[in-house]
Formats: C-alpha cells, sequence, structure tokens
C-alpha cells in the first residue's frame, strides 16, 4: 500500500499515474476536495481508497492507520504564494508535515516529500545549501524550514527524501488557474487570440527572455520514482533539469505545436520589479552524485508531448 497526499493535485495525481502505469493500484490517496473540480484529476485513475487530508492526519496520530504501507509521498501543501495567514500556512504546511515525518520514522516507512524552488528566492545560486536559501514568501518560508527540520534528523529510521521543484508543467494542472504553468496559458492564449503574451525586458533580459528551469512533471514523476526503487538514498535534491531556457523557448513551442500564433510583449508590472525571478536554474550535481542519470526533457521535447495530451493526441 503506498499513501500519496495532495493526490488529487497537479503532481500528486501524475504520481498516482505513474504508480498505476507500474500496476500498482492499492494506492490511499489523500487530499482536501473543498475545490470539487480536482475529482476531475482522479476519475481516470484506480486507487484503493480516499481520505480527506484532516482525517488521515488525525488516523496517524492516533496510529489508526493499516499496517502494510510501503511509501508516502507527500505532496499534500498550500502553494498559494500569496497566502499571508502565517497560522494557516504553518499549520498545513510545516505541523503536518512534521506529523507525517514522525509518522513515518516510527513506522520505518520512506517518506518522500514536495518542497519547491522557491527557498532560493531570488538566487542568483540554486544549489542545496542554507546559504542558497533567501525565501520571500511564506509559502517558500514554510518548505524552508522543513527542509532544515528534515536536515537535523539524525539517524533516520527510513529513506527521507525532499525535493525541490522548479517549474513543473504538464497534465493534471488545470485547476490551478493563475498558478497553472506558462506552457498552458500559453496554449489557451494561442487558442483564443492567436498569440502568445510575455513580459518585457527585466533585469537586463530582452523581451520574453528571462529564464526559468522549466521541468516537465513526466520527468518529476520518474524521479520520484527512481528515489522510491532506492530507499537507501535520503536528503534534500533539486528537481530540475539543470538547464534554463527562455520564455520565448516556451512560446514557440506552443506556435510551434499549434502551427500558427505569434508572440506579443506586454509591458512589465511595476509591482513585480525586483520580486521575481528572471532567472531559475538547478544545480543538479548532487542528484547525479547520487546516481540519477536519467536525462530530462527539454521545453521543445515536453511541451509538445504535454500539449498532444491537452489535445487528445497523446498516443
Amino acid at each position: 500500500m503506498i499513501v500519496v497526499t495532495g493526490a488529487a493535485g497537479f503532481i500528486g495525481s501524475n504520481l498516482v499515474a505513474g504508480l498505476n502505469r507500474r500496476g500498482v493500484t492499492d494506492v490511499i490517496a489523500v487530499d482536501d476536495l473543498t475545490d470539487g473540480t480536482k475529482f476531475r484529476n482522479l476519475a481516470d485513475l484506480e486507487i484503493a481508497d480516499y481520505l480527506d487530508k484532516d482525517e488521515f492526519l488525525a488516523l496517524a496520530e492516533s496510529g489508526d492507520l493499516p499496517d502494510g504501507i510501503e511509501a508516502v509521498f507527500h505532496q499534500g501543501a498550500c502553494s498559494t504564494t500569496t497566502e499571508w495567514n502565517g497560522e494557516f500556512m504553518m499549520e498545513v504546511n510545516y505541523r503536518y508535515s512534521k506529523m507525517l515525518l514522525a509518522f513515518c520514522q516510527e513506522r520505518r516507512i520512506p517518506f518522500l516529500y514536495a518542497s519547491s524552488a522557491s527557498v532560493y528566492g531570488m538566487g542568483p545560486k540554486f544549489t542545496e545549501d542554507q546559504g542558497a536559501e533567501k525565501p520571500l514568501n511564506l509559502y517558500a518560508y514554510s518548505k524552508h524550514l522543513f527542509d532544515q527540520y528534515v536536515k537535523r534528523v539524525k539517524s533516520p529510521q527510513a529513506q527521507i527524501v525532499g525535493l525541490r521543484y522548479f517549474n513543473v508543467y504538464g497534465p493534471r494542472e488545470q485547476h490551478k488557474g493563475g498558478m497553472a504553468s506558462t506552457a498552458f496559458h500559453f496554449n489557451n492564449q494561442v487558442g483564443q487570440d492567436g498569440e502568445c503574451r510575455l513580459f518585457a525586458g527585466s533585469d537586463g533580459y530582452a523581451d520574453g527572455e528571462q529564464r526559468r528551469d522549466f521541468v516537465c512533471v513526466d520527468d518529476v514523476v520518474d524521479l520520484n520514482l527512481w528515489l522510491y526503487d532506492h530507499p537507501h538514498i535520503t536528503g534534500v535534491f533539486n528537481a530540475g533539469t539543470g538547464k534554463s531556457q527562455s520564455f520565448n523557448d516556451v512560446a514557440n513551442a506552443v506556435i510551434a505545436w499549434h502551427g500558427k500564433g505569434k508572440i506579443r510583449y506586454v509591458p512589465f508590472p511595476e509591482n513585480l520589479v525586483g520580486r521575481y525571478q528572471s532567472f531559475t536554474e538547478a544545480s543538479v550535481t548532487k542528484l547525479r552524485a547520487a546516481g540519477y542519470d536519467k536525462p530530462f526533457l527539454t521545453v521543445e521535447q515536453g511541451v509538445k508531448k504535454y500539449l498532444d495530451w491537452l489535445h487528445g493526441k497523446a498516443p
């Protein structure tokens, strides 16, 4: 039996799909379906049971969860970067994670959890060391604090892995609205208006040439499952391609798929000046040293695969 929290969310539902492709269907899906539209991410997947996140935590704290849990993929979190209710954020992202970690350590269950590249703030370094961590919002701080808590665990009784996700895009993100990836929004814009709207230049970058480490969710799933297959590996790792690409690259990949469209640059928002990541690029040195050698999809490869899925043309 495998537990996936945040199972109706973006990365969580893709993890369930990845497990299903392996023939694993004995999955407990944990989430908060206050936003009931997220059910669509689970509707085509096979799970053994669904539990509300609060019900699941209560069962874990009381010791009433069944035996036989082989791993917990903890993907559930409040990921809204504009949320400033500190009590809520720390309860959902920090305390909940601590309780699950304690449960897994007590039962010697591998615990693989979602961290975030937001812990690095404006950069410019994106290496897994505390000197590079400069969180700019409450969400990033909650992830940063739990990473630090994990690093203080001495002699862990079972695998503990945190993955700092960079700019993840791909299937099953439609419920995220404004927080969905640029690939998702560019696809909608080309379909509706025939154009992709990108920010004009900023921070010394030309129009649309701001760069991010865009990573396909398929690669993120493969990485999670590889780590699950290697339970001796413990630590906090970057989950990015290791190579930044521009927003122009993403837009051009979308336009190439549609065979039509153009780019229009819009003025850079004043409220984002000095608060916008114009460059991110994961250091993958630590991940490669751990033995993960699979290549990551480029933007051109990943966006094509994603749009094939969005438009029902995936094989």
